[in-house]
């Protein structure tokens, strides 16, 4: 497997986000993380389409816009408009949920699906065959700079084991609490995308921090 560093810039300076955007290029990023959230379905607010469409116009890089938001499906169309490539929604409110991925699809967007510490896999299995990507978050979303929550490891394994089952060639990717301490076991437990906004973004070198963080997954020990 590819480890593919996911830098969010949920931890960027905003007012400097070309510069920021332009560092996480620089140090060989594979994808832009992009946290939308509504106030509803997780306790704070983000951005939209506009930040989207702005981050579009700095890089080339795959957008992978992680969807904190009640009824997702209202902002398919606009998100990828504005130049998203790819959308997660949370399987707590996806009701319908393939028929959602299969709207984003529709759309030209990989379709990916979240699920919560406390949300079963169970919750996207009958759905795996309809999904480009599977985050499994590892603290609650709706702030960055959490701690990793460990017994999300077992969780990760158990993901890599369903989508291997399934032979399903979707990402798995891994969100909160990704750092120098925990991101080696988390690519041993089988996860290949790894989501990163205060690890980088507060390094005191955050270029050198996106190689060194993928580094670590390659380590043997």
């Amino acid at each position: 497997m590819k480890a593919r560093i996911a830098p969010s810039i949920l931890s960027a300076d905003f007012g400097h986000l070309a510069e920021g955007i332009a560092m996480c290029i620089e140090g060989g990023a594979d994808q832009i993380h992009l946290d939308v959230m509504d106030g509803r379905f997780v306790p704070n607010i983000t951005f939209g389409e506009k930040v989207i469409g702005t981050v579009r116009k700095l890089t080339s890089l795959p957008l992978d816009v992680h969807m904190m938001v009640r009824e997702p499906e209202k902002y398919f169309e606009s998100f990828a408009g504005a130049g998203a490539n790819g959308m997660t929604i949370h399987a707590e409110v996806a009701p319908h949920l393939q028929r959602q991925l299969t709207r984003i699809r529709e759309l030209g967007c990989r379709a990916g699906a979240a699920v919560n510490p406390g949300t079963s896999l169970v919750a996207v299995r009958e759905a795996v065959m309809d999904l480009d990507l599977l985050l499994v978050m590892t603290v609650n979303p709706g702030f960055g700079g959490q701690a990793f929550i460990p017994a999300s490891l077992d969780k990760v394994g158990r993901a890599r084991r369903m989508l291997d089952e399934f032979k399903s060639n979707a990402q798995l990717e891994v969100d909160g609490g990704i750092s120098r301490h925990t991101i080696h076991d988390v690519w041993r437990a089988g996860a290949d995308t790894f989501v990163a906004g205060n690890a980088i973004f507060t390094a005191d070198d955050p270029k050198s921090e996106i190689s060194a963080l993928r580094m670590l997954c390659l380590v043997s020990a």
